[in-house]
């Protein structure tokens, strides 16, 4: 039953009947503010704000999810040349909705002047590095 624990209150959770793509126990949309073309959003079908408070099976299940989006994305899309994977795990690490999610973001060459460091610059002052 654990899996099944759901809170309409939240948008993923409302999200689920509209999910692009999904399996079990996890499901993928796209993200409504996207950062580049394709951004897209994995997540637990549970609710549940941390990805560190998902099962094993969870995790996998998001992690297939993020495999399958990234073979996609490059199939429709040949411009992407790289990705970022994140999450924002918690208030003070910048979530702000509080239902476990990834980013799936796809790259582009020349989308930013100097894209090294990539997600180290989320605290601008120390992505910088010899």
């Amino acid at each position: 039953m654990l899996y099944y624990i759901r809170d309409k209150e939240y948008i993923f959770c409302a999200q689920e009947p509209k999910a692009d793509i999904s399996n079990s126990l996890a499901m993928a949309f796209e993200d409504r503010y996207p950062v580049t073309k394709g951004h897209m959003l994995i997540t637990p079908r549970r609710h549940t704000a941390s990805f560190f408070g998902l099962g094993a099976p969870e995790q996998k299940a998001c992690l297939v999810l993020v495999e399958r989006l990234k073979a996609l994305t490059l199939k429709k899309d040949s411009a992407v040349t790289g990705f970022n994977l994140g999450i924002n795990d918690g208030k003070d690490a910048g979530q702000t909705i509080m239902h476990c999610h990834i980013h799936l973001i796809p790259r582009r060459k020349g989308d930013v002047a100097d894209p090294r460091g990539g997600i180290r610059h989320v605290i601008p002052s120390k992505g910088h590095y010899p």
